[in-house]
């Protein structure tokens, strides 16, 4: 299990922007090694060329905007029981605050899901996700934020055992059954996760946060490197959607 976990990580590299890139650039070197000039040519020519369309903000946010853009935000008067906050990344250092231990999409998923609980009475909150490299689960790091943004411990739900969305998947569906609930996550990140949910038989309702998109992007921006960032998230998604699919 942890060998499949791994692998997939590393998979994921080779697959995403930066991996391509990095790819096709050793590939250019060793070809200028082996004196095979038109090759190493093509090579590191391709590698500059994908590393400017990813980071070329109009083509960053044309990916991203696909993905966010297939549910629309949440309608806070529905009335429901179960707020699942999916996991996200997180450091365990103590010199700083809580509010910056946790990473940004995590702290956005968070606040999104407090909003939720505190405008839909009786609610519960579920935090799931694994330590990572810390000493520390991410559902425990997100339940410290929530509590210090007034949501009261008793109306937390925990599991720091799940590394990956089927696993958070599979945990919700013993707590929720068929019964409706909440989903938030990145909204680059809700396609994926509601096909996944959904094909457990689950019932979740879409709150995405945590947008790339930019409403106004001119053609004439010079690439930068948010937008190589946008094009990763974006990239992981859609190879991430392929294989929930094929599956």
């Amino acid at each position: 299990m942890e060998f499949g976990f791994y692998l997939k990580k590393v998979i994921s590299f080779f697959i995403e922007p930066l991996g391509m890139v990095l790819t096709l650039f050793v590939l250019g070197l060793y070809f200028l090694f082996l004196k095979k000039e038109k090759k190493a040519f093509y090579s590191l020519i391709s590698s500059f060329m994908l590393l400017l369309l990813f980071a070329y903000p109009p083509f960053a946010n044309f990916l991203v905007s696909n993905l966010e853009m297939q549910y629309p935000k949440y309608d806070y008067s529905k009335d429901i029981k179960y707020i699942h906050v999916l996991g996200s990344g997180h450091t365990t250092d103590k010199e700083q605050p809580i509010s910056s231990q946790i990473s940004s999409a995590g702290t956005k998923r968070v606040l999104e899901g407090v909003i939720i609980y505190k405008n839909t009475p009786n609610a519960k909150l579920i935090f799931t996700g694994y330590a990572g490299e810390t000493d520390t689960s991410n559902a425990v790091m997100n339940s410290r934020l929530a509590i210090a943004l007034g949501v009261k411990k008793e109306d937390i739900i925990i599991n720091g055992a799940p590394k990956d969305t089927k696993e958070e998947a599979e945990f919700t569906k013993t707590l929720v059954g068929k019964e409706a609930f909440v989903l938030v996550t990145s909204a680059t990140h809700i396609p994926r996760s509601m096909k996944l949910f959904e094909s457990l038989g689950l019932h979740p309702i879409a709150a995405p946060t945590n947008f790339y998109k930019v409403d106004d992007v001119s053609y004439f921006k010079a690439p930068d490197v948010e937008s190589l960032y946008s094009s990763t998230v974006a990239i992981h998604e859609y190879f991430g959607l392929l294989w929930v699919i094929i599956k």
